[in-house]
């Protein structure tokens, strides 16, 4: 066992001081894998002590920044790639089951239960679009009592979170429950793209890289029954122009919905899409 922490033991040292007698063996395999990588990092790149000093600080400031409104580290999350895998790695799903995707910072539980066909854009701004589908089964029956909770930016790109004052509260927020047909319809409006914030620390990180912080269009979807595996994902307009470069890597090509023109009827725009949920296991 290292008695004292060098260069070439440094892991090894730190993972001896862990007590198997109080912990689980899951959360020694946790460590010993984060304590290896991030000791293997450190060599790999050699850090310096300035650099080090800078980490401290943006993870700091990324703590700083969080808030009940917005979440900073997912955000930091989900630029890096890792919300995607870590969904990736834990929602493997049979192969005709609605795929998942990343939920982002801006969720908010409590949103309001509206009846099927209500209108979720609360400030009439955007163009209108009617989302319709089913809820069903992987064997294509329908689900009933299917809960959709759903949320989208305005107009502008922001989320009602983002803007207090200024949009009214739960603006293109709601949760819409099915009846025995599966069948959902709900007027909200086309989305459409917008950057992740870029006032804080993952901001500056993605300006550092050299890359771009917009996410193609889309309109967000949690869906939860009894009996079915709960799912996170969005509906993606698929001819968005960053459909290619979302900068948070949540787009899957099942997830890229067709958005229809209308003519002559109460909506501009119509979504149909169809949401096929996994039974638990």
């Amino acid at each position: 066992m290292a008695k004292y922490l060098e260069v070439d033991n440094s892991a090894q040292a730190v993972i001896a001081r862990i007590n198997d007698a109080e912990c689980t063996p899951r959360f020694r395999e946790l460590m010993v894998g984060l304590i290896e990588h991030l000791h293997a990092y450190i060599k790999e790149v050699k850090l310096t002590q300035a650099e080090w000093e800078v980490a401290i600080d943006f993870l700091t400031r990324t703590g700083q920044t969080c808030s009940e409104e917005r979440q900073e580290f997912i955000l930091l999350s989900d630029t890096l790639g890792v919300s995607m895998l870590v969904d990736a790695i834990n929602n493997r799903r049979p192969a005709n089951a609605t795929q998942t995707t990343v939920l982002g910072p801006f969720h908010v539980a409590g949103a309001p239960e509206r009846e099927m066909g209500a209108n979720i854009s609360l400030d009439g701004v955007g163009e209108s679009c009617l989302f319709k589908g089913r809820v069903l089964d992987t064997d294509g029956n329908p689900v009933a009592g299917a809960r959709l909770d759903v949320w989208s930016d305005n107009a502008d790109g922001f989320y009602d979170v983002q803007q207090p004052g200024i949009q009214p509260k739960w603006n293109n927020r709601g949760i819409f429950t099915t009846g025995a047909d599966g069948a959902y319809h709900f007027v909200g409006i086309k989305p459409v793209s917008y950057p992740v914030p870029v006032d804080g620390p993952a901001g500056e990180m993605l300006t550092a890289m050299g890359r771009h912080p917009y996410r193609p269009a889309h309109t967000h979807l949690i869906v939860t029954a009894p009996g079915y595996q709960k799912l996170v994902t969005h509906i993606f307009v698929g001819d968005d122009p960053y459909i290619d470069s979302d900068a948070v890597f949540g787009v899957k090509e099942s997830l890229m919905a067709p958005f229809r023109k209308v003519e002559g009827g109460e909506t501009l725009w119509e979504c149909p899409f169809d949401i096929v949920l996994a039974p638990e296991a």
